[in-house]
């Protein structure tokens, strides 16, 4: 399973082609989650050769999956990259705030770090801009954390092409954090060119569109009533059955090489062009270790063309 590590951007730093989306374990929106098996979920991803864990200040009220994630690789903290981002909290009634000041952004990352009980995060990204902060205020902060060695490289989360250039005149970026699936492809049309001609990377989460194209979610599944996916559109009527029409695609293709159609999405994903590695969220480890599994080979030429017909 083990695959050549990318480099973020040009920091030489490098991850595996997969990484591990920290926000599942935060238990905020994934149903039935406990310590016991994020911990245990943490664990299966490093052990499954996956040395990238991404995570954010606000994944749960208090901190928790940043405290978790620290308390996994007190052991290993050599062997793992750590991505997490700052400029979103939540206040004592859960209300999310987007806060990008300078001085929030300084004093999230510090309580990152305390949280992790580590030294240096090795990537720290702007959550999301802040529609009351220009970007290069907010960006004047990621160059002092980088000053002071609190941080090692830079990214950007949900941020739009012209976002992405103002930022990056104030404050370098390694790296770009957006959604990107076979069913969401709009980076290609802007971002991704850019990130290719800058030499920065994409990592891109909702590969499996909120678990949809892990293939388990069939016609005739029973969402739980308090399942929050059932607010998203492609859940939803035609567009679930146009979903379900190419889940009956992937199932040939992944059947005919033996592996998961998960397996399949994710491995089409961390080859696109401009993509270093790929978040996949997990709540068990069956669910990181199956993910994993999609490092170590490729699509063939053939399985390309079908899939980009089938798409």
């Amino acid at each position: 399973m083990s695959e050549t590590k990318r480099e973020i951007g040009k920091s030489g730093i490098f991850v595996s082609p997969v990484a591990m989306g920290c926000w599942p374990i935060s238990g905020m929106t994934s149903l039935n989650v406990n310590d016991d098996d994020s911990r245990a979920t943490v664990r299966a991803a490093i052990d499954s050769g996956i040395n990238f864990l991404d995570s954010a200040f606000c994944y749960g009220a208090d901190g928790k999956s940043e405290q978790l994630i620290g308390e996994v690789i007190a052991d290993c903290r050599d062997d793992v990259v750590i991505a997490t981002k700052g400029g979103i909290h939540w206040d004592s009634d859960i209300v999310r705030h987007n806060d990008a000041s300078p001085d929030r952004i300084v004093k999230e990352c510090e309580i990152s770090l305390q949280r992790m009980n580590i030294e240096t995060i090795d990537l720290y990204y702007l959550h999301s801009p802040d529609p009351n902060v220009p970007v290069e205020e907010s960006a004047t902060a990621f160059v002092k954390l980088l000053e002071s060695g609190k941080i090692r490289s830079v990214g950007a989360s949900n941020f739009k092409l012209d976002e992405l250039k103002r930022f990056n005149e104030v404050c370098p970026i390694s790296a770009v954090q957006n959604r990107y699936n076979m069913l969401q492809r709009g980076l290609e049309d802007e971002v991704i060119p850019w990130c290719l001609e800058n030499n920065v990377s994409v990592m891109n989460y909702w590969p499996l569109m909120k678990g949809l194209l892990a293939g388990k979610i069939r016609r005739d599944f029973k969402f739980d009533p308090n399942d929050k996916r059932l607010s998203y559109e492609v859940f939803q009527g035609e567009n679930f059955e146009r979903a379900q029409l190419l889940l009956d695609k992937l199932d040939l293709i992944a059947s005919k090489h033996d592996k998961t159609v998960a397996q399949v999405v994710v491995n089409w994903c961390m080859h696109r062009p401009g993509i270093t590695s790929v978040l996949c969220g997990a709540k068990r480890p069956w669910q990181i270790e199956d993910t994993a599994g999609a490092m170590g080979w490729s699509l063939d030429e053939e399985q390309l063309k079908e899939l980009s017909s089938v798409i």
